[in-house]
C-alpha cells in the first residue's frame, strides 16, 4: 500500500507560481508512474503532467506545457509539480495519483489506471 499526500497548494496571483509536493508513505515510488490530476467542481479529473517511474519521461496536457514541469526525487519519495505563470483557470483541486509499472516505460494518460491516490490541495489563482 502506498499513501500519498500533497502539499503546497494555495491562493495566488495571476502570473505567480506554486509548487506542489507529493509525498509517499508505505513504500518507495519506485516502479510506479506518477501524475498529477486536478478537477473543478461539475467536471472531470483532468490530467496535468506524468512523469515515468525513473523520471526519464513526461506528458503534459495542452494546458501545462511550457508553465508546468513534473519532477520526482531520486530517493523515490516524493514527486514534485512546478506551476508558473498560473492562469484563473488552473483553478482546481490538484490530486497526486501513482500506478505500478515496474520498469516499464509507460506514461499513464488515464485517470482510471492510476491505483493510488492523495486527498488533494487546492489551488487557487485569483485575477
Amino acid at each position: 500500500q502506498i499513501q500519498l499526500v500533497e502539499s503546497g497548494g494555495g491562493l495566488v496571483q495571476a502570473g505567480g507560481s506554486l509548487r506542489l509536493s507529493c509525498a509517499a508513505s508505505g513504500r518507495s515510488l519506485g516502479g510506479y508512474s506518477i501524475a498529477w490530476f486536478r478537477q473543478v467542481p461539475g467536471k472531470e479529473r483532468e490530467l496535468v503532467a506524468s512523469v515515468l517511474w525513473n523520471g526519464d519521461g513526461t506528458f503534459y496536457g495542452d494546458f501545462g506545457k511550457g508553465r508546468f514541469t513534473i519532477s520526482r526525487d531520486g530517493a523515490g519519495r516524493s514527486v514534485y509539480l512546478q506551476m508558473n505563470s498560473l492562469k484563473p483557470e488552473d483553478t482546481a483541486v490538484y490530486y497526486c495519483a501513482a500506478a505500478f509499472t515496474g520498469r516499464q516505460p509507460v506514461l499513464i494518460t488515464q485517470a482510471e489506471e492510476y491505483d493510488y491516490w492523495g486527498q488533494g490541495t487546492q489551488v487557487t489563482v485569483s485575477s
